[in-house]
């Protein structure tokens, strides 16, 4: 079901990951530690890895210091996506967007309810794009990091892959700017 097409190159882009977390250090960060080690196994470059605390501005500040760095073209984001009081990354993210990409979401979502069922409907997990930058908010679990990555991003990210990808897309995603 999944093509990769033989003819073009593989392009690397440069992932930034960001954990939302009032609790995690880089040490202990399960969930990016997953991601890096999926990025790197892709051959994309992990352009930067931070952690914020749950606050609204302190991701929103992050968000936009790497929407408006130029060597960064995806920002992986994981952790603050649920509903309890101190999950707030979908509401930074929804700050930043230009363009949201909701098909992300409710693509994770159908992925996740094969694995967790009904528990999905917890996850706000979501994706947009700003400055010409594309942002991912996934749940902070490694569960669903190597879920969302493994079944969408690799994918999506992977210039070869047809019938088309996000990649393709980088050089049109600041035509109306």
């Amino acid at each position: 079901m999944l093509k990769t097409d033989g003819v073009r190159d593989f392009l690397a882009v440069n992932i930034a990951v960001l954990t939302v977390s009032d609790s995690r250090t880089l040490e202990d960060d399960k969930s990016g530690i997953v991601l890096v080690n999926r990025i790197d196994k892709a051959g994309h470059r992990v352009a930067a890895r931070e952690i914020v605390t749950d606050e609204i501005g302190l991701i929103v500040e992050k968000l936009n210091s790497w929407i408006s760095n130029t060597s960064i073209d995806v920002v992986i984001a994981t952790g603050g996506t649920g509903v309890t009081g101190r999950d707030v990354t979908p509401e930074a993210f929804v700050q930043v967007y230009e363009k949201e990409v909701p098909g992300f979401g409710e693509l994770f979502r159908w992925i996740s309810y094969q694995k967790i069922a009904t528990s999905t409907i917890q996850s706000r997990a979501t994706a947009g794009v700003a400055g010409g930058t594309y942002l991912f908010a996934l749940p902070g679990s490694p569960g669903a990091c190597k879920d969302a990555w493994d079944e969408i991003l690799v994918h999506q990210l992977d210039f070869r892959h047809k019938p088309c990808n996000f990649v393709e897309l980088m050089p049109r995603l600041k035509e109306h700017l």
